[in-house]
């Protein structure tokens, strides 16, 4: 009974050493403890930092034939300002506009002027020089009445090609309906540069292309007023431009 007594004394004392279950919990407390402060550690860095937007490149300029659009000069820099006016736009049709649109605008006058450039030399030639029309003879019927006259034959051919000059010169220039808004150039389209120069005249240095394009404008600028007046003469008087010099 003495030795029941001891052994049961000593087993009572070895569970006092022995590991248990409740000394293993603080432990994986501690571990929870720990991710749980790892992770709102992670979040509050991830909220104060800051967000770094990725701002969009601007796209690169483009050179055309020698001109770089610059918004802060008149008409984003393009040639024709002569002296003794230099940039002259009363009216303001250029004012707080978007680049096609001076794009657009300066595209109407250069091709008004080469039209008017024409024309001034057509006034001139239709009533004071011989031309097949009128069979070779000299027809003394003003400008403004010749066109009455021309026989159908020679006006179909006539506005025939002006209509294929016109649809190149849109297919070449102007973006497609429906694949942009309406009225918008093409963005590598140098206005007026149409590709056509069959005696290489087109300067390569781009100080050069301004300056024949300034001498241009200025010439259309001119054929312009020139073609109204001459029209605007024969109305009143009915003699032609050159009778009327004497």
């Amino acid at each position: 009974m003495m030795k029941l007594t001891i052994l049961a004394a000593l087993a009572g004392s070895a569970a006092a050493f022995a590991p248990s279950a409740s000394i293993v919990a603080p432990s994986t407390a501690l571990c929870m403890s720990d991710e749980t402060t790892t992770s709102t550690e992670e979040s509050a860095a991830s909220v104060a930092a800051p967000i770094v937007e990725e701002t969009p490149l601007a796209p690169a300029a483009i050179t055309l034939n020698g001109w770089t659009a610059d918004a802060s000069l008149p008409c984003y820099g393009l040639p024709g300002a002569v002296s003794p006016l230099g940039f002259f736009d009363p009216l303001g049709f250029s004012k707080n506009t978007d680049l096609n649109t001076v794009k657009r605008l300066r595209e109407a006058e250069i091709m008004h002027g080469r039209v008017a450039m024409m024309a001034a030399v057509g006034y001139l030639i239709g009533e004071s020089t011989p031309t097949i029309t009128y069979g070779m003879d000299v027809h003394h019927t003003i400008a403004n009445n010749q066109i009455p006259e021309v026989p159908g034959t020679v006006l179909f051919p006539f506005f025939l090609a002006i209509n294929i000059a016109e649809a190149l010169r849109a297919s070449t220039g102007w973006v497609e309906p429906g694949l942009g808004p309406l009225f918008t150039l093409r963005e590598k389209y140098y206005p007026g540069d149409i590709g056509f120069d069959p005696f290489g005249l087109k300067p390569k240095d781009g100080k050069d292309f301004a300056n024949m394009q300034t001498k241009e404008l200025s010439n259309g600028r001119l054929a312009m007023l020139a073609a109204a007046g001459m029209c605007a003469q024969e109305q009143v008087n009915g003699q032609g431009i050159l009778e009327n010099l004497g």
